[in-house]
């Protein structure tokens, strides 16, 4: 018997949600970010849903290679460039774009003797520091890529937030900034912003916005979720009851036995676990949904079950379904709980998870 966790991807969400981004874009075109397997939600399936953006974000050739097989056209970005100097051929065989964010990678492309432009786009460290160049070095870093032969006309200048989901945080506000006194007067579209910052940082739209999370109605706001912004949840994680038992009081559940039932009570048995991507350090009292009841986690998650206390459903039976999150019951609450953010749940779901395509 297959195993009953399932998770049901909602195409037309999806879609919803990069209509709702287009809207709040404020004219600039919009790149899908579908990496990490689209946020866990299947590169193909999520990027047949998502055609409709101008661009897709990609965290590998790879994926790029995935795309183009599967029929899509548009601009691919690869957002971390090429790793080594044989990528530059099989990035302009799949007219793939390349983010170019360090020195190394400029010496590849100066030895380079392709024909084809590669398009390329110009990554400037404004205050992240992980990945770009010194935005004081953007005027000297342009002139040098704008003067090689192999590299297309029109270069993307780009930066990327460290703390755009707080938006009181006047880090953003000097990184964009930053950005704006080291391009000014260079030629080129500006991309500034990702999810958090279409939300809350209008002043850096630009000419391109890079949107993941929201794509699949998530937020990493803290203490809000996707549908605050009006987006929709793109997964639902559900199972089944596979026993319901009496405990009597003072009987404890789970490893460990850190759970005792406070007083004669059933406890269903739900058929996931941390096996399936069910985070292991959630909360006790995390809720989940036996049908449209809310149910409170009780013990530990374990690597196959999850037992819930049914005491707000008692007419709860074996077969029931459980509602892990999707739809009334947000995948950042459940993330809050478990001391996470809901792009690590929703990439974490395993191959054990049967995945399904709903059109709503």
């Amino acid at each position: 018997m297959s195993r009953l966790a399932t998770a049901t991807i909602h195409l037309g969400a999806m879609r919803h949600n990069l209509a709702r981004a287009r809207e709040q874009a404020g004219g600039a075109r919009v790149m899908a970010v579908v990496k990490a397997d689209a946020y866990g939600h299947g590169l193909e399936r999520a990027a047949r849903a998502l055609d409709a953006a101008d661009a897709f974000g990609v965290a590998a050739i790879a994926d790029g290679q995935r795309l183009r097989a599967a029929g899509h056209r548009q601009r691919i970005v690869v957002l971390s460039g090429p790793d080594s100097a044989a990528d530059l051929s099989e990035m302009r065989r799949l007219e793939l774009d390349a983010v170019i964010h360090h020195e190394s990678q400029l010496a590849w492309l100066q030895a380079d003797r392709g024909q084809r432009p590669l398009r390329v786009w110009l990554k400037l460290d404004t205050g992240m520091h992980r990945l770009g160049f010194p935005a004081d070095r953007a005027r000297q870093i342009h002139a040098r890529l704008a003067a090689m032969h192999n590299v297309d006309d029109t270069i993307v200048l780009m930066t990327h937030f460290a703390a755009s989901d707080e938006f009181d945080n006047p880090l953003t506000e000097r990184q964009i900034e930053s950005f704006q006194t080291a391009v000014d007067g260079l030629p080129g579209p500006r991309a500034l912003s990702n999810s958090a910052a279409l939300l809350g940082w209008p002043v850096a739209r630009g000419d391109w916005v890079r949107v993941g999370g929201l794509l699949y109605g998530l937020s990493v706001v803290e203490g809000t979720c996707g549908s605050d912004f009006g987006y929709r949840p793109a997964m639902s994680l559900r199972t089944r009851l596979i026993a319901v038992n009496a405990l009597g009081k003072g009987d404890r559940v789970g490893y460990a036995a850190t759970w005792a039932a406070p007083e004669a009570m059933s406890i269903g048995v739900a058929a996931i676990g941390y096996g399936d991507g069910y985070p292991r350090s959630i909360a006790p009292g995390t809720q989940v949904r036996v049908g449209d009841v809310p149910c409170p986690v009780v013990g530990r998650v374990s690597m196959d079950l999850v037992t819930v206390d049914l005491r707000g459903a008692p007419a709860a039976q074996v077969g029931d379904e459980v509602t892990l999150w999707g739809p009334g019951l947000p995948v950042e609450s459940v993330a809050a709980a478990a001391g996470s953010i809901s792009y690590e749940l929703t990439c974490g779901m395993t191959r054990r998870v049967l995945f399904v395509e709903d059109d709503s």
